[in-house]
């Protein structure tokens, strides 16, 4: 009922259909939803805005609409837009399948920038005015403020920015949700900014619920509808080998006296290589650990269950259908360890230096000397975005990249002479992981560099053409500092996109 759901007695006046509150948003508005990797989007009014869309454009008018959110959504959100052609422009970061078809073509524009510049980037005004935004909530209390559900991404900023705001009120999450949260109003713009007073991880220095001018509230939108949870792939065996060489490694540095016993915050992208690394965190024999990330998923559930991690920080969740079932029937026990942050708090580089996070995240390709693409196949085509692995990598105690040593079946090779795209250069990157093997690339030259990850990193089938290259620049390239074939330093590439491999022959 939603007298349990809505205890403000004006908003409560506001229900309305989604079908109602879409249509208030107009051809060519700048448009801010709530969702942060498949959880806490709105699930009704971007349906009920894709219908509208669709019929408009069947009358012959022209109606799309400048999209932001926190990070990826779900097919009910960037999903039905982009199959309607509604989006202008999307940002900052998405992994529709639609969507990124569209980008790849040329029919949508994509602003694809670090998760922590997003909500200071729309307060400086660099981009258009926030005419509507569209938020879910758990419930909405007595005084207006606003219970968040399982992410809290961009909300606040969304929140306070945006001209008109739609509220869908989702009682599929659940109301103990309250508590979990962390909303932070301290931020300000330059030359206000004082420091963030916060010097662990598991501190709170906000508060439990998001505040909204009843007055801005347009319309109030019931659903009952799960977020998207997409079940993880098996752990396979290369996934299991990489984690095991991170682990190795990281034990080496507590031995060695470089980390603690129970390491520093950990943050991990999203990926069954990562789940993989935190299931083998738990077999580790490593204890009291800590995290501070953008997203929870799978195994840092299991590893708050277990005790080996002993909080958990974040901006959103991604679990699969089982993680999610289990993160509901306890809530009570995850509620207590973790905490849940606006993501310019969670990805917050001054957060990131102080704590010392262990940043681990996916990588597409790297080359030679540790520059590292995340983003783009074949140095044009988007895969999803950069996500906050740059906010990590840059500020954090370790950048870790973990990734396959080849893709597609052998035909490429994640170890490149030079990489097509670079997301992270090689100033930001500390250590490279593939079931091969791992290369620490702290403290060395770029030719230094070069050396371990040939021969630790590379794929067998791939490692003597590498070392042939390398040979031949050292000989043969213009300078010697970080030598190159300018001819052949993309040709693996063109060779991939002419005969379907990377391999000559």
């Amino acid at each position: 009922m939603p007298e349990q759901r809505i205890l403000h007695a004006g908003l409560r006046e506001r229900v309305t259909s989604a079908a109602q509150a879409a249509a208030l948003i107009r051809p060519g508005e700048t448009v801010a939803m709530s969702g942060f990797t498949g959880s806490g989007y709105p699930k009704a009014v971007p349906q009920a805005l894709a219908s509208h869309i669709e019929a408009a454009h069947a009358r012959g008018e022209a109606f799309r609409i400048n999209l932001l959110t926190g990070a990826s959504t779900a097919p009910e959100l960037d999903g039905a837009l982009a199959q309607v052609d509604g989006l202008a422009m999307r940002m900052p970061f998405q992994s529709d399948p639609g969507a990124r078809k569209r980008i790849n073509a040329g029919a949508l524009d994509y602003l694809d920038i670090h998760l922590s510049h997003v909500a200071q980037h729309v307060w400086f005004g660099f981009y258009n005015q926030i005419d509507t935004a569209v938020v879910e909530v758990a419930a909405i209390l007595e005084d207006g403020s606003l219970v968040p559900t399982t992410s809290v991404g961009n909300n606040k900023t969304w929140l306070d920015l945006a001209q008109r705001v739609i509220i869908e009120v989702n009682q599929w999450q659940p109301v103990e949700l309250l508590g979990m949260h962390d909303i932070y109003y301290g931020t300000a713009l330059p030359p206000h900014r004082r420091p963030i007073p916060m010097t662990r991880g598991d501190e709170r220095i906000g508060q439990t619920t998001l505040r909204c001018d009843p007055d801005k509230i347009a319309a109030v939108v019931l659903t009952d509808a799960p977020d998207r949870n997409s079940p993880f792939s098996p752990i396979d065996a290369d996934s299991q080998r990489i984690a095991g060489h991170l682990i190795e490694f990281l034990q080496h540095e507590v031995a060695r006296g470089r980390l603690p016993a129970n390491l520093l915050p950990l943050q991990s992208g999203v990926g069954n290589i990562p789940n993989a690394v935190l299931a083998g965190l738990g077999a580790s024999g490593l204890r009291d650990l800590e995290a501070y990330t953008e997203v929870i998923q799978d195994g840092m559930l299991d590893l708050l269950k277990s005790g080996v991690l002993r909080y958990a920080s974040c901006t959103g969740f991604a679990l699969s259908p089982a993680a999610n079932e289990e993160f509901r029937r306890h809530l009570d026990f995850y509620r207590s360890r973790i905490v849940m942050r606006t993501q310019e708090i969670s990805n917050h580089p001054e957060m990131v230096r102080r704590l010392g996070c262990i940043g681990m995240n996916g990588m597409i390709e790297a080359d030679l000397y540790g520059n590292i693409n995340s983003t783009h196949v074949m140095g044009s085509s988007i895969m999803n975005g950069i996500g906050g692995s740059g906010d990590f990598a840059r500020n954090g105690f370790l950048s870790i990249f973990l990734s396959a040593s080849t893709a597609k079946n052998g035909t490429i090779s994640s170890i490149v002479p030079m990489v097509s795209h670079v997301d992270h250069t090689e100033h930001d990157v500390a250590v490279i992981v593939t079931e091969q093997g791992l290369a620490d690339l702290r403290g060395l030259s770029p030719k230094q560099r070069a050396r371990e990850v040939i021969a630790h990193c590379a794929h067998p089938d791939y490692r003597d053409a590498l070392q042939d290259y390398f040979d031949r620049a050292c000989r043969d390239s213009f300078g010697k500092h970080t030598p190159h074939l300018l001819p052949e330093a993309l040709s693996w590439h063109q060779r991939w996109l002419d005969s379907g491999t990377m391999q000559a022959g």
